[in-house]
């Protein structure tokens, strides 16, 4: 009788075991981390305290038991070892799995975006809403000279190294990181191919980017760039002024302007390519792909005067003799005024 007790009593605990190490079981490796639908995305911003980070969990997560969280990430050390970056959990998950995802420093990358950018404040506006460094933290790097000086650029054309593309890192990159990869794509740009191209017309990568962002803002149809960077370089051959529209705007900044006045052709600056032979100090945004494939791939011909044709259909006429060139200007300024464009 007292052996069947035992038995019992054995079993007894047996079960009692049984039943703790499931209920352990389940609190540490089942998924109680529940993502249903949308993928959850966790921030971890670069020098978080273990308890911001727990905040941060419990706020974006479903935690069913915060305190197993706790203590799974205590015995796992993840206090002394928080890695700041963008976390996505796209499905369900333990706090076991949850913890070793966030120690491993495994975050998924972002894709930033950036095009139509004129001026270094506007690019680190759009880069700053993308990633983890700020656009103040951005605009003060690339304000800093000192910062991009060893690397052969000046304030002037910095902008340069920013192609717009859709770029792939991570969210934590600071503005030094962001730097660091730019000019390692635009390095990557900048090949043998296309340096020898710049060569051929007289030209380096800095100067063909300053010729790629004006004609980006001149042209409304991107079959006429190359044809209107070939008036640029005749234009600089012969030793006539750029006299570009775009860099006026530039040069008040003030974008809004639709048309170019007499009075604006007197802005006293650098930029002002109606004052100043050659090219101005810098490019007046960034300079796309197709502005800068159209500089290097300028069509051969003899035109050294564009303007803009009165059917606004975005394309222009093209001169070779500055009476001819007056005679369609006249034709496109008789029809702003029609349409009351008068600014």
């Amino acid at each position: 009788m007292k052996k069947k007790l035992i038995i019992y009593s054995l079993s007894g605990i047996g079960v009692v075991i049984l039943i703790i190490v499931v209920l352990i079981y389940r609190s540490l490796f089942a998924l109680n981390i529940r993502v249903q639908k949308n993928s959850k995305v966790i921030l971890i911003p670069t020098g978080s305290s273990y308890d911001q980070v727990l905040v941060t969990l419990n706020s974006t997560l479903n935690i069913k038991d915060p305190g197993v969280l706790d203590w799974v990430a205590r015995e796992k050390n993840y206090p002394a070892l928080i890695k700041p970056g963008r976390y996505v959990i796209s499905s369900d998950m333990s706090y076991v799995n949850l913890i070793n995802l966030l120690r491993s420093g495994s975050q998924k990358p972002v894709k930033i975006t950036f095009n139509n950018v004129r001026t270094i404040n506007q690019l680190a506006g759009k880069i700053g809403d993308q990633i983890e460094a700020d656009s103040v933290s951005l605009l003060n790097f690339l304000s800093d000279e000192s910062n991009f000086k060893p690397d052969g650029f000046k304030k002037e054309d910095i902008i340069s190294i920013f192609i717009p593309n859709t770029y792939e890192l991570y969210w934590n990159t600071n503005a030094k990181g962001l730097f660091t990869r730019m000019l390692k794509e635009y390095n990557m740009f900048w090949n043998k191919q296309r340096i020898e191209k710049a060569k051929e017309k007289g030209l380096n990568p800095k100067e063909v980017a300053i010729l790629a962002s004006i004609i980006d803002d001149e042209v409304a149809k991107p079959d006429e760039k190359p044809r209107i960077a070939g008036v640029y370089l005749n234009r600089l051959k012969r030793g006539i002024p750029l006299q570009s529209c775009p860099t006026i705007k530039f040069a008040l900044n003030d974008f809004t302007i639709t048309r170019v006045l007499k009075k604006y052709l007197l802005v006293d600056s650098p930029y002002n390519t109606y004052k100043h032979n050659g090219f101005p100090p810098g490019p007046i945004g960034c300079p796309s792909v197709d502005g800068l494939e159209a500089v290097l791939n300028a069509e051969k011909h003899d035109y050294l005067f564009f303007a803009a044709k009165a059917d606004f259909s975005g394309y222009h006429n093209f001169s070779r003799t500055l009476a001819e060139h007056n005679r369609y200007a006249l034709l496109y300024q008789k029809e702003l005024d029609k349409r009351k464009i008068f600014r």
